[in-house]
């Protein structure tokens, strides 16, 4: 059983570790998706400005279903508990509209690809909201605790730090230069079978570590209560938390989905620096300065002085590392740029030396940023409770995710308009494409321009985020005597 004292309850570690893989298993499939553009314009048959518009209109769908799920998620508390049936729908429906998607679509008649491909693709959003919802909703249940909080924000980024690590290899390194540098029909079923598999597996281990603590004693006060969708408006009014959060994270969002969009991938690492491979091996290199900085920030930081702190710190961090990685680019030699074992390995140049410590400094502190507002989610959800007495996490959680999505659905849009202002309405740049300067600029904008933007949204969020260590304390002491005085009644 959880250790508890007083207001607070918590979760074993291994609790936290295993719920935090949840995030892990949904951006497998996150992954999987960022190479649709690529398998719209050479499956599905449309031009470049129609598939990243596509894309954009399916995360707005993807926005626009998150209030749903988050309302029928705050309804449900059943014999198997709130959140966990909706991994298990997730997993199912992603696993098979995937698979109907990458599969069955190309041979379909090419009059039916397009619709085909668009109600597939609506109804695999579904499933990956489902299951994405809990990995916001189920903190609150798992753990109170604002010092143990911050480790679940560790895993969470040593999740992703691994998984965004390993996967870049795997597609750009490994089975792209299997393909021959073509997003080919070997490439996608390969990518989904090894995408899919592993997020069904660590699936079962998030069910197994949610067992002891989904359940009604560790749910906001105790208490069921009804909710309507009106509580929508009156929560995005009156939580100037949420409100904070959303500023922060939503631009944040923007700019890392242009950043790992596989077209400025391709455009940064294929063309301006004329080394494809490297990639996939430089996620390698930093992942283990990655986790280490992630545990101090998010960890050491957050834990004793508040994950505001932590966020505030980690993007002025960024902004210094994010501003220098363009100015190396402009003045150094990006031709220059290979690391042993991306095949064309010659020595180490000066413009990889100072690009590697620049872009571990710089991807330690976007970890931080990104992961960190995961847990703080759990914290506004708390701070609902505590001023209207309402414990609706799935509605806080799709809220935040709603206008996150919206926000960030840009980003595909962005990129593609960016593409086709310099010429390519038709294909999107590869690695045989030649270097230009529209090229370049399109490269560091989508990079590194939408970053430095995002994170100082960042900066001027987190003055007016009400949410510090010290009033998280005040918030699950008032949130434990609400629950003492509903016992007594009862």
């Amino acid at each position: 059983m959880e250790k508890q004292t007083g207001a607070i309850h918590r979760a074993k570690v291994w609790q936290l570790f295993g719920f935090s893989l949840n995030n892990v298993a949904t951006n497998l499939y996150l992954w999987e998706m960022t190479f649709i553009s690529y398998f719209l314009t050479g499956f599905v048959g449309v031009g470049v400005v129609m598939a990243s518009s596509l894309v954009t209109s399916m995360r707005i769908w993807d926005g626009i279903t998150d209030p749903f799920i988050g309302f029928v998620v705050d309804k449900t508390n059943g014999r198997f508990g709130k959140n966990r049936p909706f991994i298990v729908i997730g997993q199912i429906i992603m696993a098979i509209t995937s698979a109907v998607m990458f599969f069955v679509t190309p041979t379909l008649a090419e009059s039916l690809r397009f619709i085909g491909f668009i109600v597939i693709y609506a109804i695999y959003i579904v499933g990956y909201t489902l299951q994405c919802v809990v990995t916001k909703s189920a903190q609150t249940c798992l753990t109170n605790d604002p010092k143990q909080r911050p480790m679940l924000a560790v895993f969470t980024g040593i999740g992703s730090v691994v998984t965004f690590s390993v996967l870049p290899y795997l597609s750009y390194t490994y089975l792209l230069r299997k393909h021959n540098f073509q997003f080919d029909t070997g490439f996608f079923s390969e990518q989904w079978l090894i995408c899919s598999i592993a997020s069904a597996i660590l699936s079962v281990v998030v069910i197994i570590s949610l067992i002891e603590k989904d359940r009604t004693e560790f749910y906001g006060t105790g208490e069921s209560f009804k909710t309507s969708f009106k509580d929508y408006w009156e929560i995005l009014k009156n939580n100037r938390a949420i409100q904070m959060l959303v500023i922060a994270a939503s631009t944040d969002k923007l700019a890392t989905q242009a950043k790992s969009d596989a077209t400025v991938t391709m455009i940064v690492y294929a063309i301006v620096c004329g080394n494809a491979a490297v990639s996939g091996m430089l996620n390698v290199y930093t992942l283990v300065p990655n986790i280490v900085f992630m545990i101090f920030i998010a960890g050491f930081i957050a834990a004793k002085m508040g994950q505001k702190k932590s966020i505030e710190v980690s993007s002025w961090g960024g902004i210094i590392c994010c501003a220098g990685l363009i100015l190396l680019f402009i003045f150094g030699d990006p031709k220059t740029l290979s690391l042993p074992g991306d095949g064309v390995f010659t020595g180490w140049s000066f413009f990889t030396v100072v690009f590697m410590v620049l872009t571990v400094l710089y991807g330690s502190f976007n970890n931080v940023n990104t992961n960190v507002v995961i847990t703080m989610t759990a914290d506004c959800a708390d701070y609902e409770v505590y001023r209207s007495g309402k414990y609706v996490p799935g509605m806080i959680g799709t809220l935040f995710s709603f206008i996150d999505k919206l926000v960030s659905s840009l980003s595909a849009t962005v990129v593609g308009l960016m593409c086709a202002a310099i010429g390519f309405t038709q294909a999107l740049p590869d690695a045989n494409t030649e270097y230009s300067t529209g090229i370049f600029i399109v490269g560091m904008v989508g990079m590194y321009g939408l970053v430095l933007i995002g994170l100082i949204c960042n900066i001027i969020a987190m003055k007016h985020y009400p949410l510090t260590k010290e009033k998280m304390q005040e918030i699950q002491e008032e949130i434990a005597a609400i629950k003492a005085k509903n016992r007594q009644i009862a």
